[in-house]
């Protein structure tokens, strides 16, 4: 019997899918919670084997932080992401964060159900166009590999503020940090940018994910 907690800060939604799993397909649903910090509450409590965690949930704890914080404590337990987020960054900072799994709550009930079930066997669950996408990230790394691309022309400074971008702070917060002028900031940020050829902030964030150079240590 695999022993899942759901979190979700929408009431609805986790009595909906308690309703959907609980009792069936060998799943019992031992607890929920309604955001990151009760999350970790129930889970020191109640060890379960899953934690089937929704991404956003203000105006509480998160379940990106959450995830972070769980797998500190509870190396065992596996966390799957259910969010309504089809997009690259989320699953890239899921990934990052420890996630097992992340899976759309627009998939079918079938669906959940088999992702549940494969992270409670110690396998990893992306949803099918989530797949496709890490394998051809993956594929542009290998090439990439081969041909030293534009990052290496980045200056240590570049390369250190990259890394400060891609984890959301903002430029005033780079600044306090590297004790240095937003104006500073903008320019390095801006010409790190172009040498990457990069356009957007989750181009940005991918790009910083596949040289490993996010830590939420």
């Amino acid at each position: 019997m695999v022993r899942i907690l759901v979190v979700d800060d929408h009431v609805v939604v986790r009595s909906g899918l308690i309703a959907l799993l609980d009792g069936k397909h060998n799943i019992n649903v031992i607890g929920d919670a309604a955001d990151g910090d009760e999350a970790i509450t129930k889970a020191l409590e109640l060890k379960p084997d899953v934690v089937l965690m929704d991404f956003s949930m203000p105006p509480g704890k998160d379940g990106l932080t959450a995830t972070i914080e769980l797998k500190k404590l509870l190396p065992d337990t596996e966390v799957l992401i259910l969010t309504m987020h089809d997009d690259d960054e989320y699953l890239f900072r899921a990934i990052q964060a420890g996630a097992s799994g992340y899976i759309l709550k627009s998939a079918p009930h079938e669906e959940l159900i088999t992702a549940i079930q494969s992270v409670s066997q110690g396998n990893a669950y992306l949803y099918a166009n989530a797949t496709k996408r890490l394998m051809s990230e993956y594929l542009d790394k290998l090439k990439q590999d081969d041909h030293p691309g534009p990052y290496e022309t980045l200056s240590e400074r570049e390369k250190e503020i990259l890394s400060w971008v891609a984890k959301g702070y903002s430029n005033k917060e780079i600044a306090e940090q590297l004790v240095i002028s937003v104006k500073t900031v903008e320019s390095h940020k801006s010409n790190l940018m172009e040498k990457l050829n990069l356009k957007t902030r989750p181009e940005l964030v991918k790009f910083a994910m596949k040289k490993g150079l996010l830590n939420y240590e």
